[in-house]
């Protein structure tokens, strides 16, 4: 059982258009499993496949970490109730807390307002050795800043700076900044939780319905949900503005949710292995200075 996902992988310059991705999508042997035993055993494969690779990733990180060579930025973007939460819980949570570190951006503060829209991300990005994830990030400076014009007038730009480049140069800035942190041996991977409005709008009801996740809902839910069209305007522009060679976006399918986890947690596992990292080799001396130690432990 596997899980291909170089069909998600946005290659810089190829137009995109969220109509071409099917945010329902399976893989072929769910599909198949699905005919031949149902639903059940399906998800029954899933959640097996998904504790796999939670084995493999803490694996992976004490390498990553014990390497201290590399650092990985994970970006997750998505609309709301599009599992954001849910993945860094399923996927990120059998990772040591020591090596891993979770940023969620919300409104900015005063004081984040009086910097540059990247300030208040890169005071947060990950040290080497560590993976660092961003729910929600700079990125909604060129989404919701972008849907809500109003928004933009809380940044207090220069007048003279918000011409009709200004997004462009946005755009620029971000994929500046994030080929400045790969060239410096940051690995950044973004993720788009592609949901449509109908599983949104069943996910919404959920939040009404029931007691135990009636916190999660907002007043602004709705208002946010009435700009979709929007929404999807703007995240397009940035996948074909943002989705570089160094940087790239991948579009994941995110009405099923172990979907969505499986295909992020196969991306991580395959971009750590690619770095063919080894752990520190110790010197002579330190071979034998253990070696002493080893010694004087068996003789207590």
């Amino acid at each position: 059982m596997s899980i291909d996902a170089a069909d998600f992988k946005i290659v810089q310059g190829k137009k995109v258009s969220l109509k071409d991705y099917d945010s329902a999508w399976v893989p072929k042997w769910a599909q198949n499993e699905e005919e031949k035993e149902g639903k059940k055993a399906v998800k029954e494969m899933a959640l097996a496949f998904l504790k796999e690779n939670k084995q493999k990733l803490f694996e992976m990180q004490q390498l990553f970490w014990a390497s201290d060579t590399y650092s990985m930025l994970i970006v997750l973007q998505g609309m709301d109730t599009a599992g954001k939460d849910g993945t860094i819980r399923h996927v990120m949570s059998g990772l040591n807390p020591q090596g891993c570190q979770v940023n969620s951006f919300k409104t900015p503060t005063e004081e984040e307002l009086n910097h540059d829209f990247l300030w208040r991300q890169s005071r947060v990005l990950p040290e080497r050795g560590r993976i660092g994830i961003f729910n929600r990030s700079y990125y909604e400076d060129v989404l919701i800043v972008k849907v809500r014009p109003e928004v933009l007038e809380t940044q207090r730009l220069p007048s003279d700076l918000e011409g009709k480049h200004f997004w462009d140069e946005r755009y620029q800035d971000i994929n500046m900044f994030e080929r400045h942190l790969v060239r410096n041996g940051t690995i950044v991977l973004k993720f788009f939780l592609n949901i449509s409005k109908k599983k949104q709008k069943e996910r919404l009801l959920k939040r009404l319905e029931d007691p135990s996740k009636n916190w999660k809902f907002s007043k602004f839910d709705l208002s946010e949900r009435s700009k979709w069209d929007n929404y999807v305007e703007a995240y397009e522009d940035v996948f074909n503005s943002t989705s570089t060679e160094w940087a790239p976006w991948y579009i994941i399918p995110a009405d099923k949710k172990w979907v969505a986890h499986a295909l992020i947690s196969e991306i991580i596992l395959a971009q750590i292995k690619g770095l063919d990292l080894k752990f520190p080799s110790l010197s002579k001396e330190q071979l034998d200075d253990l070696e002493n130690a080893k010694v004087q432990l068996q003789k207590e």
